[in-house]
């Protein structure tokens, strides 16, 4: 490996594109540190630093940011608004003809498709931002000792909250640019590149958790070999899953064209484990902020009645990332939305058309609506693997919560908390994503790769 790196940093070419994704995550780092303008820096440091330590839902905000919400960044809602529009999308073009026409027109189609997918990233930012900033005063329990000028009332506030939100969503689509730039002059996706350095640059302060002055020896202990431990075991099975695939047989037959005669070849369909990546996760954590956000507006501190005292525990619950019922719901929506999302990407590629229309099929199944309906049933049985997969690695932090409770180990699951179960899943496939490219980039220039 250390020889490829170097054969990659002598080719000029190669150089360039390496020094030039490395040159745009130092200025995405450099704009994470630039605050929010309106925002009391003084205030949110000590909130983070102090009550902030145990407050998941900061954790998983900081998520996606890049570590940004932890400065209360311009950057501090990072790419997830573009992810967010780009699910969209995707889920909308088997329904809406015209989004679907688009989708077959090749190049074109798709371009016109990201162009859709910026419109729609500008109004969630928005939204989002409005959405986050009212998450992160509930959390605080009073947003005007950060934000002390943010809101519509009284008018000497609008202005103020205006250009904060349109700061915030300058961000992201600042953000979503160095992506794009990443992905067309360096190596990798720009995108996934962007939350993966923000993720890795969080693990040295991460790490300085385990070690607290308040923490006894005995507990340094167990939560170090626990992390350790935890650590590589989930490396090892995300690697299993994430490269894992069902093959599905394919037999061509004897094709005609022209004056040649093709034979029949065998190939196969390689179906992935785990087709939804990390999108059901990002959909768990983005229904589980609206029910605290909505009960804030049930909630009345001069009134006890039931809807009062029903909203007070929405918002405690799913308020502050923790608690049986918040990993009970966060793993049940991650496996739900996991064979939700696998059936919509697998059903829009119509693998059985595709299939009819180039003359193959697979053995002993009749073609068309049989193989479509094979096809799916292969497809979910081995999503529940992946969606077991992903439900148990997004709850980490909440088993570790309980071992720890059961031990009678405090703090145990700050050893999930490091690098959570969604981060690693990103870190290992945009690292084995940009492994892949540097080889086919060797591999043109007959080099060794990375992979051998």
């Amino acid at each position: 490996m250390i020889e490829s790196v170097r054969n990659a940093f002598a080719l000029p070419d190669l150089r360039r594109r390496i020094v030039f994704t490395i040159g745009m995550l130092v200025i995405y780092r450099l704009v994470a540190n630039i605050p929010v303008p309106g925002v009391d820096l003084q205030a949110w440091l000590a909130f983070t630093s102090g009550q902030g330590v145990n407050n998941r839902l900061i954790d998983l905000l900081n998520l996606l940011s890049g570590g940004a919400v932890s400065n209360f960044s311009v950057l501090a809602m990072g790419v997830y608004p573009y992810i967010t529009a780009s699910i969209i999308i995707q889920l909308l073009t088997p329904i809406i003809p015209q989004l679907e026409e688009m989708a077959s027109e090749g190049e074109q189609g798709r371009n016109r498709l990201n162009r859709l997918t910026y419109y729609i990233t500008v109004p969630l930012a928005l939204l989002q931002a409005v959405g986050q900033i009212r998450l992160v005063g509930f959390s605080l329990g009073d947003l005007s000792q950060i934000m002390p000028y943010f809101g519509f009332s009284p008018a000497s506030n609008i202005l103020p909250t205006i250009t904060t939100l349109m700061a915030m969503t300058g961000g992201t689509m600042f953000a979503i640019w160095l992506g794009e730039q990443i992905t067309e002059e360096g190596i990798g996706q720009g995108v996934s590149l962007i939350i993966f350095g923000g993720i890795v640059s969080q693990i040295p302060q991460n790490l300085v958790r385990l070690f607290a002055p308040t923490v006894d020896t005995t507990t340094r202990i167990f939560t170090l070999t626990a992390f350790v431990i935890m650590t590589i075991l989930t490396v090892l099975v995300i690697v299993v899953v994430q490269e894992g695939q069902r093959r599905l047989p394919v037999q061509y037959g004897r094709r005609v064209r022209g004056r040649k005669v093709y034979q029949g070849q065998s190939t196969y369909i390689p179906l992935k484990v785990n087709t939804a990546g990390m999108i059901p996760i990002i959909f768990a954590q983005s229904l589980l902020t609206f029910p605290a956000l909505i009960a804030q507006f049930f909630i009345n501190a001069e009134n006890t009645g039931a809807v009062s005292n029903a909203a007070t525990w929405v918002a405690n619950t799913f308020g502050q990332a923790g608690g049986f019922a918040y990993w009970f719901f966060y793993f049940v929506l991650v496996v739900g939305f996991t064979f939700f999302y696998t059936d919509v990407m697998v059903q829009q590629q119509n693998l059985a058309q595709t299939l009819q229309r180039q003359g193959g099929f697979i053995p002993g199944i009749r073609p068309g609506r049989r193989t479509q309906g094979y096809i799916m049933s292969v497809v979910r049985r081995i999503t529940l693997v992946g969606a077991l997969f992903l439900g148990i690695v997004s709850v980490l932090p909440g088993v570790m919560e309980l071992i720890g409770n059961l031990l009678q180990i405090q703090d145990l699951e700050q050893s999930a908390l490091v690098v959570s179960g969604a981060g690693l899943i990103i870190v290992v496939g945009v690292v084995i994503d940009t492994m892949r490219q540097l080889e086919a980039q060797l591999l043109m220039r007959h080099y060794e790769g990375f992979i051998g």
